[in-house]
């Protein structure tokens, strides 16, 4: 119980830093932006969207190949049965 109390507090404790950092980098990209620099959002922006779809391009790949192995272990249950 100690433990997770501790996780728990550690975690709430990061999480006030990483917002920090995230109202750096939007004050950093508003001031390019509005001189006249749209390239570096543009980059961050494409940044941010290869880090989101990397997780659903994991999962996507790991149901298929769990898929592909399932029905493989099904069709050789199947021609055991048959013989």
């Amino acid at each position: 119980m100690k433990r997770l109390i501790l996780i728990i507090f550690v975690l709430a404790v990061a999480a006030t830093d990483v917002a920090a950092q995230c109202a750096m980098c939007r004050s950093t990209l508003e001031n390019n932006y509005s001189s006249g620099n749209p390239g570096i959002a543009a980059g961050i922006n494409m940044g941010i969207l290869y880090l989101l779809s990397m997780p659903y391009l994991a999962v996507l790949i790991i149901g298929y190949l769990w898929f592909k192995s399932t029905r493989n272990a099904q069709k050789l249950s199947q021609r055991s049965i048959e013989r």
